[in-house]
């Protein structure tokens, strides 16, 4: 009988979706950063105190400007709480990546970690399941509710302390979701039976203060990470370049002292207090076209040492950006490749999901060998993976909002129009999509489940790039700019291939977006 009702709980927690990419040690995060161990020590000693402290408040707000570190910090602490068996879960927020770009997953996958992490949740979540198996498609409040709430009011007391990790919170893709989070991780504060904290990270932006200060004042406590004294916050930077740059020294045969001490004043002055310009530097030094002196040497003459943070890392990318992408090349060259940038990198910039570069190639109609030499030369801003399977992805947020400010993105071979790339890629999606075709996966019957069809199959017939196209062709549209001729375009492929739609929607579990799809579709043209 035991056996049985162990069986029905793990058969129910395997039924909570989980966003793929969410937790701190996720495969894709393997090569991502952490602390290193003598920088962000008096931060990171605070964090853990309050982790261990009984009497502290519930939440724990890092905020801080962009690049200033946050979630190193973050992927840091997860660690070092997953090693003391102390972390009930982790969910990393990234804007532009599917299942951690908004919140319909948010809860079920911190569910789904806190029965891991705490085993005597089980029970409770299994059976939240069970009376209501409808409750993936429901609210949030519902959600935190039914699967974290009350199964942490109904488990045994127990007198360990555990901490949920929540990193970026300002990249989910809903204000009104991001404030309603708040609210109802606020009601965690009130727990007896198993405590539980929040560790949570975001920008300052306005609706998420607005969120903080709607909760009581005995819910959270907020650190503002850019406050930290500047000389402290040079003290980590140099450390950072000091043992970074060190095994480059010796992998090149480089001259002693290198870099000398007044050059790592230089680049720690330059970085002003930013980590994504320390790491940026790093991987443009380490990566560059040249060897390592004549990269740094491009780093210390390109910008004067009296500009702000903001513009010390705009100088930065406008630098790598002119001398890997560009080089030393001709004018009709350098045009023709700043163009394949506006497209390849432009693209990677506005859509809602990662992929690898052979579907992105894919996707955009272009040559994979193009797409390469675009991306390869991008490495100190680009993650572009060996394993050509993985997906590619922006460094640090701040390259994109980089490229999309034409205030701060001086050289206009490089600004990325928004609305120019979204209705690109609705064109791309549509020129897809418009190739489907009845049973296009050649099914032996009408009846057949689509959990009876193997996902290789499925694959092979909707690849990814036709898969996106299927999923974010509305988005696409609606974002861009869109004229007369992409209705046109839309109404006759609704007309030829609505069906067919449909059914690579089934195939790929996406049918309930395409609904929304077309309602909010109908809304639009019905105002126009």
């Amino acid at each position: 009988m035991v056996r049985i009702q162990l069986l029905q709980q793990s058969t129910n927690i395997a039924k909570l979706p989980c966003a793929e990419g969410a937790a701190h040690n996720d495969w894709l995060r393997q090569h991502d950063d952490h602390c290193l161990q003598d920088t962000r020590v008096e931060l990171r000693k605070q964090i853990m105190d309050w982790c261990d402290d009984p009497n502290s408040k519930c939440i724990f707000w890092l905020n801080g400007m962009a690049g200033t570190g946050k979630s190193t910090i973050s992927r840091t602490i997860a660690r070092e709480l997953a090693e003391k068996k102390r972390l009930a879960a982790s969910f990393f927020f990234t804007r532009g990546k599917k299942d951690i770009s908004h919140s319909r997953m948010f809860f079920t996958t911190i569910a789904a970690q806190l029965a891991n992490s705490l085993p005597v949740l089980r029970p409770f979540i299994s059976d939240a399941i069970d009376n209501n198996p409808a409750i993936f498609r429901q609210g949030l409040r519902e959600q935190w509710n039914q699967l974290i709430l009350s199964p942490l009011k109904s488990a045994p007391t127990q007198s360990i302390q555990l901490v949920v990790v929540i990193d970026a919170l300002d990249e989910c893709d809903s204000m009104e979701d991001i404030q309603l989070i708040l609210q109802l991780i606020e009601e965690a504060k009130d727990l007896d039976t198993v405590r539980i904290k929040i560790f949570l990270t975001s920008r300052p932006e306005i609706p998420i203060f607005d969120g903080f200060h709607q909760l009581s004042g005995e819910a959270y406590r907020d650190f503002i990470l850019h406050n930290i004294p500047l000389d402290t916050v040079n003290a980590d930077i140099s450390t950072f370049f000091l043992q970074k740059l060190s095994p480059l020294k010796a992998k090149h045969g480089l001259a002693t002292p290198w870099p000398d001490e007044q050059t790592v004043e230089q680049l720690v002055e330059r970085a002003a207090g930013l980590f994504i310009y320390a790491a940026t530097t790093l991987r443009f030094i380490r990566d560059g076209i040249n060897g390592p002196e004549e990269q740094l040497s491009l780093i210390l003459t390109s910008t004067k040492s009296s500009l702000s943070a903001t513009e010390h890392l705009d100088g930065i990318y406008t630098t790598l950006l002119q001398q890997s992408v560009l080089g030393r090349r001709g004018y009709q060259e350098c045009e023709q490749l700043a163009e394949w940038f506006r497209q390849v990198v432009g693209s990677i910039v506005v859509m809602f999901n990662t992929m690898p570069a052979r579907n992105l190639a894919q996707l955009l109609q272009m040559p994979f060998n193009m797409i390469s030499r675009t991306l390869n030369s991008l490495r100190s801003v680009l993650h572009v993976p060996e394993d050509e399977s993985q997906p590619v992805r922006l460094f640090h947020l701040s390259f994109r909002d980089f490229l999309q400010d034409s205030q701060r993105c001086s050289d206009s071979r490089f600004q990325i129009d928004e609305k120019a790339r979204h209705a690109s890629l609705f064109r791309r999606c549509m020129s897809h999509i418009s190739q489907l075709q009845e049973n296009i996966c050649d099914l032996w019957g009408p009846g057949v489940l689509v959990t009876e069809i193997p996902n290789d199959t499925i694959q092979k017939c909707i690849p990814s790039h036709i898969q996106y196209a299927c999923h974010y062709w509305f988005d696409h549209w609606r974002l861009g700019n869109p004229v007369e001729e992409d209705i046109k375009t839309i109404r006759e492929f609704l007309e030829q291939h609505f069906l067919h739609w449909l059914e690579g929607l089934s195939l790929i579990g996406e049918v309930s977006n395409g609904a929304h799809m077309i309602i909010a579709l109908e809304e639009i043209l019905s105002v126009s």
